[in-house]
């Protein structure tokens, strides 16, 4: 039998927080004002174990990287999923579980990174990665470290810098902040690539930061990408 991939959700409070950054690249410009409702967002990125049942129940393909040591522990994010599949595991829990599991948006990402640390460069603070004695990457194997092994942020989430890039649900555009709706924004409508977020055990310097905004064609499959899903509330 089949077990259940139940997921540990933290629930985000609804409320405005400032978007984006001033001191950073274009892409992350302007700094705006933003409201997300309150949901819920997975207190780890989905390890190698959840996956597993999500392959062995709906018979797709494993992951490209699971006969690697560097990346086949069951407790270490999933790596090597696209966007297509991280959707797909996304809709596929949801009929499982009876409840709307899917990515987050690019705007729930950030306003839970931020949690309480409205102003700060990271989910823990100002001070920088390579200050920190955890830096996302297992010095035995060279891959992620297996999830929860750093600090919580203040909202009780896991890894949100510093094991894998984490694909979003929208649609990429370099100057969406120009145009983008004050509440709840989705992302554009259509694109070429989807949003990621994140530092990883491999680039953690470049793209930790809060506001820091990245992204790939849907169909790319990277051994230093990985997701967590977010749960739409009150429905």
């Amino acid at each position: 039998m089949i077990p259940e991939p139940v997921p540990d959700i933290v629930v985000i409070p609804e409320g405005f927080f400032l978007m984006g950054s001033e001191s950073g690249p274009e892409n992350e410009m302007p700094r705006h004002r933003v409201w997300v409702d309150s949901f819920g967002l997975g207190k780890f990125p989905v390890t190698n174990r959840a996956y597993r049942i999500f392959v062995e129940a709906e018979q797709v393909p494993a992951p490209p990287f699971w006969s690697d040591a560097m990346f086949s522990e069951p407790e270490q994010p999933v790596v090597g999923v696209n966007w297509d599949e991280a959707n797909a595991y996304c809709k596929w829990l949801s009929r499982r579980m009876g409840k709307e599991f899917r990515l987050p948006s690019e705007a729930e990402w950030e306003r839970a990174a931020r949690s309480q640390l409205a102003g700060a460069l990271y989910p823990w603070g100002d001070e920088p990665p390579w200050e920190r004695p955890y830096a996302g990457c297992d010095l035995r194997t060279g891959g992620p470290q297996k999830v929860g092994a750093n600090v919580p942020n203040d909202f009780g989430l896991y890894d949100m810098s510093e094991g894998v890039h984490e694909w979003c649900g929208d649609y990429y555009d370099a100057h969406y902040y120009h145009y983008s709706p004050e509440r709840n924004p989705q992302g554009p409508a259509f694109g070429q690539r989807r949003v990621s977020r994140g530092g990883s055990w491999r680039h953690q310097i470049k793209f930790s930061r809060c506001a820091a905004r990245s992204s790939l064609p849907p169909s790319f499959k990277y051994a230093d990408y990985g997701f967590r899903v977010a749960l739409t509330l009150g429905r």
